[in-house]
């Protein structure tokens, strides 16, 4: 199968031809997608982990951000502390923890457990194992931009 085609009068005609600029609809779509697949990877709580990128990012960047400290050991799956627990019920056993206030927090090198029953997948560098299983996935919508955009779409 052919994919390019045509006369361009050098590179930078040929990357906008197929929206492959910077910030231009293929990196958009790059990012979106990522975004996407991270979402079944994500840890799962109330969901506002995995949607936090649609209010930051800039899409087209070609940087997906999950903000704030919460994100931060959630990725990287290690508990921060120092943390008062929180017994919400009888049974002696801490069923959450509160930070200390104006305490600095430090990694306790304890592995966080994540519930997966709300995501089946969710876990540490969600995004490594996402784009181990989901690259060809991402670099297919890439492709059918650049050439949706080629044909006088998707701009």
């Amino acid at each position: 199968m052919r994919i390019f085609s045509g006369h361009y009068d050098g590179p930078t005609d040929f990357v906008k031809h197929y929206g492959l600029q910077k910030g231009g609809p293929v990196q958009k779509t790059i990012d979106k997608s990522v975004v996407e697949w991270c979402k079944g990877y994500c840890p799962m709580a109330s969901g506002a982990l995995s949607e936090s990128p649609n209010s930051v990012t800039d899409f087209g960047s070609g940087i997906i951000k999950y903000p704030g400290p919460y994100a931060h050991y959630q990725y990287y799956g290690e508990v921060y502390g120092p943390n008062i627990p929180i017994f919400e019920d009888d049974s002696g056993v801490p069923t959450t923890f509160r930070s200390i206030p104006d305490s600095t927090k430090h990694p306790t090198g304890r592995q966080l457990q994540y519930k997966t029953d709300k995501n089946a997948l969710a876990g540490s560098f969600w995004f490594e194992r996402m784009k181990a299983d989901h690259a060809k996935d991402i670099l297919d919508e890439a492709r059918a931009m650049a050439m949706e955009v080629a044909n006088g779409g998707g701009k």
